[in-house]
């Protein structure tokens, strides 16, 4: 698994005093596929990274491909880049 780590600074101003709240974002790298489309295989890796990955906040796709059998497209492939927050 492939992986980079983010760093935002939230910046708060309650009463005049500035207050920074560090987040820490994660990417990891995901591979999803679909007879339909590429929209759809994206889709799909998302909302299968959601059933276990919690505050995803975005989604880049890095690469698609396609598999070909006779001619004919039969499956669409996407490399995803999903970004989320940490806890």
């Amino acid at each position: 698994m492939i992986f980079d780590l983010i760093f935002l600074k939230k910046v708060l101003l309650i009463s005049n005093l500035k207050i920074e709240i560090m987040s820490v974002l994660k990417v990891i790298e995901v591979l999803a596929n679909s007879e339909i489309s590429w929209e759809d295989a994206t889709r799909k890796g998302v909302a299968k990274a959601a059933k276990s990955v919690k505050n995803i906040r975005s989604v880049y796709v890095k690469d698609h491909s396609a598999a070909v059998e006779e001619g004919k497209i039969t499956e669409y492939r996407v490399t995803l880049k999903l970004t989320f927050e940490l806890e």
